[in-house]
């Protein structure tokens, strides 16, 4: 039986060499793709969700996933472009499980207080305004979250919504216009 620890060789070798290796069970291979993404999973749940706990629940269920999940990468976007949609489908998983709905009504209520100093009007101003947005219907939160807080382009944003670009376009319209009566 192999040795499943990743091999000093592994390092140097690309994400497509690897996850041929791990696609065939090589545990090696599989844990050196984890090691090479596990910061970049977690970057992305805690850029969607805010909270750190959050981010590291989804990152180890989205590392107990990919074994078989990586079975159904087909090779038609990078890698990282699959691993960001695998995250962001943890990440709504874990939204709908613990009713975030009923913390984001809380966070929108947060909104309206003015207990803070004005020396941190504008940390404050800043997180305020990425708590509205994750209140944001679905489809208006990813298309923000997306272009304007991962920086992806709109035709980007479009492939990992599943979507046209004319329609993430329509979803970021929408969302000003309602940013603008909450904030």
């Amino acid at each position: 039986m192999r040795d499943a620890r990743p091999r000093p060789e592994d390092a140097g070798d690309s994400d497509d060499t690897l996850l041929e290796r791990a696609r065939a069970g090589d545990g090696a291979a599989f844990e050196a793709l984890l090691v090479l993404h596990y910061r970049y999973i977690f970057r992305v749940a805690f850029r969607w969700l805010g909270h750190e706990s959050d981010a590291e629940d989804v990152t180890q269920s989205v590392c107990m996933r990919l074994p078989d999940a990586i079975r159904s990468f087909d090779g038609r976007a990078a890698f990282t472009s699959w691993l960001y949609r695998v995250t962001l489908n943890a990440v709504r998983d874990l939204q709908r499980s613990r009713q975030r709905q009923a913390r984001l009504a809380d966070a929108v209520a947060t909104l309206a207080e003015d207990s803070h100093a004005p020396d941190q009007d504008d940390a404050l101003h800043v997180a305020d305004i990425w708590r509205a947005v994750r209140a944001l219907p679905e489809k208006q939160r990813d298309a923000v979250m997306l272009v304007h807080a991962e920086g992806l382009s709109q035709a980007e944003a479009a492939r990992i919504m599943g979507c046209k670009e004319v329609t993430v376009a329509w979803h970021i319209h929408k969302a000003r216009k309602a940013l603008r009566e909450v904030l």
